[in-house]
């Protein structure tokens, strides 16, 4: 039977291990201070979870008893404090109802007080009240839990989505904190039905949580791309736009001033983009709006300033122009590959055949005599018109490009 047991637990330590890795590749990839906090969380109560097990104490038979007593002591109320103070970050209700802060202000609180308080009984008394001791800690996880899953139903009667499945993670919760510290207190059980009941909802607690943190994390950075709108980032294409986009093509003609060297100007004017939006829906814009900038970017170079004037014209700088037939051929290059057909995904995932229909004009001055908005706002009128206009001096040349 103690092999069985052994068995069983290990399971879980191999679940909460996978779950881990889970964690640890959310930090690497999204590298915030909520990834960050949920393998914190995991590491510490997923740490309480496989001591009350017991299983380090089966595989390590000298392990010191008064240290152990009191991670395992300790470790389960300041758990409970985590996921009261994690619990009011993604949920986000505990600024709006006094009730839900009140809670897990006055809970987390309490329960860090009370760790802090068994971590010295442990330390003093481990010989003498070892039973008591956990006994205590298991009364201040339940009230945890407990406190826990109030808030989540509060939350979600207040209209939160993210806490209906939140209160299914707490009671998960419920049953892996009741069964782990059953196993503790009820030495003679030997009912291996509960372990293995132990084992997996303590393992379907910390995927809920840490699916519930990704999924948290995942629309914090959604947010943050989508608030980049003020900042003057297109959400679309990631495209500079507005007050970034002008700031970018100053510098550019700087640095076009600074070596002496001439300055060009591209607008490409997308004259159909709102053309298949009755048929196929407005998200197809945002589609088309995308790939294109795509291949306006594959077509010009990452040494180019690229941005998004308005929604339907792009914007090119070409700064320190030394070869002057450079910009002949990145806008037949350009050219080539903006005009292809584009397939986008419409209403009920219907696929409609996009056809681009572009007018390019390009603005080439003396970066050191030029005001940049002026120049873009006349490659714009370029492309408007498709006129192709002869150089006036040797310093501006203006040209014109319609295409179907």
């Amino acid at each position: 039977m103690q092999s069985l047991e052994n068995v069983i637990w290990s399971v879980m330590l191999g679940g909460l291990l996978t779950i881990g890795t889970m964690a640890v590749m959310d930090v690497f990839r999204s590298r915030s201070l909520s990834s960050w906090r949920s393998l914190v969380f995991l590491i510490i109560t997923g740490s309480s979870c496989v001591l009350l097990s017991g299983l380090p104490e089966d595989i390590f038979p000298g392990l010191p008893v008064t240290p152990v007593l009191i991670l395992k002591a300790s470790l389960g109320p300041l758990s409970g404090a985590m996921v009261l103070l994690y619990l009011g970050q993604w949920l986000g209700s505990a600024a709006d109802d006094r009730l839900v802060y009140h809670t897990i202000s006055s809970g987390s609180k309490a329960l860090v007080i009370c760790a802090i308080l068994i971590t010295a009984m442990a330390a003093l008394f481990a010989d003498v009240y070892e039973m008591e001791i956990l006994l205590f800690a298991a009364v201040l996880s339940a009230l945890a839990v407990l406190m826990a899953t109030l808030t989540s139903l509060r939350a979600a009667q207040l209209g939160d989505r993210m806490a209906r499945d939140m209160t299914i993670g707490c009671l998960f919760m419920a049953f892996s904190t009741s069964g782990l510290y059953s196993h503790q207190l009820l030495t003679d059980n030997t009912d291996y039905w509960l372990w293995i009941i132990s084992s997996f909802t303590t393992v379907m607690f910390f995927l809920t949580m840490v699916n519930l943190a990704i999924r948290h994390n995942r629309q914090i950075r959604q947010l943050e791309r989508l608030s980049g709108i003020a900042q003057g980032m297109d959400p679309a294409t990631g495209l500079p736009r507005g007050s970034v986009l002008l700031s970018k093509v100053d510098d550019a003609f700087w640095r076009s001033a600074r070596l002496k060297t001439n300055c060009t100007v591209m607008c490409l004017h997308l004259r159909n983009l709102y053309a298949l939006s009755d048929e196929a829906g407005h998200q197809v814009d945002q589609q088309i709006l995308s790939a294109m900038s795509a291949r306006l970017r594959r077509a010009v170079g990452f040494r180019c300033v690229v941005g998004l004037y308005h929604p339907r014209c792009f914007v090119v700088v070409i700064s320190a122009i030394k070869q002057p037939q450079l910009v002949g051929r990145m806008t037949e290059r350009l050219r080539t590959l903006m005009s292809k057909p584009l397939d986008v995904v419409g209403q009920n995932d219907v696929i409609h055949s996009f056809i681009p229909q572009f007018s390019v004009g390009a603005v080439t001055v003396s970066a050191a005599n030029a005001i940049p908005t002026q120049v873009i706002d006349e490659a714009e009128q370029i492309a408007l018109s498709g006129e192709i206009e002869t150089p006036s001096d040797n310093e501006t040349v203006r040209s014109g490009l319609n295409t179907r």
